[in-house]
């Protein structure tokens, strides 16, 4: 007789997250803040003696998107905070491996991303302008990381990625963090966002 495989994760919380059908009650910011941090974007191919992880992304696509949208009411900021939040669980895989993967892997964020957002007051969908928006400051934040971490030509960055309008990444940069300090500034700043909604 076939095992049925197993399609929960353990979290640390002690929660149980069912990969197949994420509920809301089994979802904990500091899992999430754990799992971001210690999930390193660009396959780990980065500078320095720390990876870049999905928390520290997540932390500069809602700065970015804040700068890009000053008046936005306070849940879409949340909402950028979290845009990759799913990666908790089921890692960051590069477009690359995304388009290999198929339509399955979409699904599986989709699902997760929903259940997350309802845990903390958003609806289950962001709205297409604001999706666009959040997407709009990912793609700043990966010219950035490009740039400044991950070894490519700002040429070959403006080809990948658009070129920026320089007064929005004014100011901003890069510097690699051990997970620990990351982990607890991601948490910080959603608690901080949660107590303005």
């Amino acid at each position: 007789m076939a095992k049925t495989p197993r399609a929960w994760q353990r979290m640390l919380s002690g929660r149980r997250l069912d990969l197949l059908d994420p509920t809301p009650m089994d979802i904990e910011i500091e899992d999430i803040a754990h799992g971001l941090a210690f999930v390193a974007r660009w396959n780990g191919q980065t500078f320095g003696d720390f990876p870049y992880s999905v928390a520290e992304h997540s932390l500069l696509v809602e700065q970015l998107f804040t700068r890009m949208n000053p008046k936005v009411p306070v849940k879409w900021r949340l909402a950028a905070l979290l845009h990759d939040a799913p990666e908790y669980v089921i890692g960051d895989m590069i477009s690359p491996v995304k388009s290999a993967v198929g339509p399955g892997y979409g699904a599986l964020d989709d699902r997760l991303a929903a259940a997350i957002h309802i845990r903390f007051g958003l609806p289950a969908q962001v709205p297409v302008t604001i999706k666009k928006a959040i997407k709009k400051a990912d793609r700043i934040s990966a010219w950035l990381e490009a740039t400044q971490i991950a070894g490519f030509e700002v040429a070959e960055s403006n080809k990948f990625f658009g070129v920026p309008d320089p007064k929005l990444i004014d100011g901003l940069s890069i510097s690699l963090r051990p997970p620990v300090e990351v982990r607890s500034d991601f948490t910080t700043r959603h608690a901080e966002l949660i107590a303005q909604l």
